[in-house]
């Protein structure tokens, strides 16, 4: 199979990129949620937007929430954005055609969705001033552009240079994922909001998982070897 990413040191960068976005998020979650004391933050209960919340303690989609460190959280989401676009740019061959193309296209749309989570705040204030309602897009536009585009690097591994194993693990994750975010919305438009935290994560995580996978194979290559020069033939005189 033809493949549709580059080679060389940019695709390894690219890789790299594509692998510290999920690492950084996933730190600056682990952080912001340690610091979240009064009451303590629940992964299970509490909302994952919630850790970005700057502002003073407020009672938000009919919880508490206190993030001391909500700028770091939105720092992790905008970086996490930003590095999976230039990321997807880096690896993916444009000129191969449609596959490269619309794997990059899904890429930017989370990555913008994701960032677009950091800069507009899950807050009271931004339920009052209507700009919930980009924070709402970004958040969806994420959950379902970030898992398909786990199923289209999955089902594209074989010219992406994935294994087997990682290509079928990727389609499996993006399809979970895929499966809970009507689980995920079910609840929290219900009004139940049952474990929303827990739902919230099963539609995410599986997105920032399939990057790990993606790009630790990219990253993994080696470039191929120089080869020695060509010396130079050498005729006998007479």
């Amino acid at each position: 199979m033809n493949p549709i990413t580059r080679s060389g040191p940019a695709a390894r960068v690219g890789g790299l990129f594509i692998l510290l976005g999920p690492l950084v998020s996933w730190l600056a979650e682990f952080v912001t949620a340690a610091a979240w004391q009064d009451p303590p933050y629940s992964p299970f209960h509490n909302w994952v937007s919630h850790l970005g919340l700057t502002g003073p303690p407020q009672t938000a989609f009919g919880q508490v929430a206190n993030s001391p460190l909500g700028a770091v959280m939105n720092t992790g989401w905008v970086v996490y954005g930003i590095l999976l676009a230039v990321g997807a740019f880096l690896v993916f061959d444009l000129r191969k055609g449609l596959r490269p193309t619309l794997i990059v296209v899904l890429a930017v749309l989370a990555g913008a969705g994701v960032s677009l989570v950091g800069v507009f705040q899950g807050s009271n204030a931004n339920v009052d001033n209507g700009l919930i309602a980009l924070h709402t897009l970004g958040a969806q536009t994420v959950m379902l552009a970030g898992n398909v585009m786990a199923v289209a690097v999955g089902a594209n591994g074989a010219r992406i240079g994935l294994s087997r194993r990682r290509s079928t693990a990727s389609i499996a994750l993006g399809t979970a994922g895929l499966i809970a975010f009507p689980l995920f919305m079910a609840d929290a438009l219900t009004g139940w909001m049952w474990n929303i935290g827990l739902l919230e994560r099963a539609v995410v995580y599986p997105i920032m998982i399939s990057h790990a996978l993606l790009a630790g194979s990219i990253a993994a290559r080696r470039l191929p070897a120089t080869p020695p020069p060509t010396p130079i033939p050498t005729h006998a005189t007479t």
